[in-house]
């Protein structure tokens, strides 16, 4: 029978497993129980993953170690102790921490937004559209007809495209 883990804090017999991977790396952290109800891993309303974020072997960038937020004065025990920042400067000021933290939880650090691409498609024929309706109006007022033709051209072009082909209207 293989030799069971041992608490990393206390060397008893561990039975709480946790494993983060941070920069492609698997950091694993065993627990007994009583050191695990002691960090309050076993508690939901206690658990504090910041606690586990914050932890030397964990944190990827030792530089943020003694930095303050220079407005509301929140340090980092202040949000290892929370969870949460104090205030929206927290951001800047911890901006150290909390980048590669989001860099490994999601597909990088910029919000790209939740707007499918197709409706951004959609969106850039319509203003498209209605620029060349305009440029159509101005045309024809200026007395420019070559100019008015060539808009309305472009008109039924990208009304074709936005319109649906036979084969999607039969579905």
């Amino acid at each position: 029978m293989a030799n069971p883990l041992k608490c990393d804090l206390c060397s008893k017999p561990a039975t709480v497993h946790l494993t983060q991977i941070v920069n492609n790396k698997v950091h694993k952290v065993d627990l007994c129980e009583a050191c695990a109800q002691a960090k309050g891993v076993t508690d939901p309303s206690g658990f504090s993953l910041a606690d586990l974020l914050l932890k030397a072997s964990l944190n990827p960038d030792p530089s943020v170690a003694g930095v303050r937020c220079e407005q509301c004065g929140f340090s980092q025990n202040d949000f290892k102790k929370h969870g949460r920042f104090g205030c929206p400067a927290c951001y800047q000021a911890f901006k150290g921490l909390v980048e590669p933290m989001l860099d490994n939880m999601h597909k990088g650090t910029t919000h790209t937004g939740k707007i499918p691409s197709r409706a951004l498609e959609r969106k850039s024929l319509y203003d498209r559209l209605t620029k060349l309706e305009l440029d159509l109006t101005e045309a024809i007022k200026a007395e420019r007809y070559e100019d008015a033709a060539r808009a309305r051209d472009e008109i039924s072009q990208v009304k074709q495209t936005v319109a649906p082909s036979p084969k999607q209207l039969s579905r």
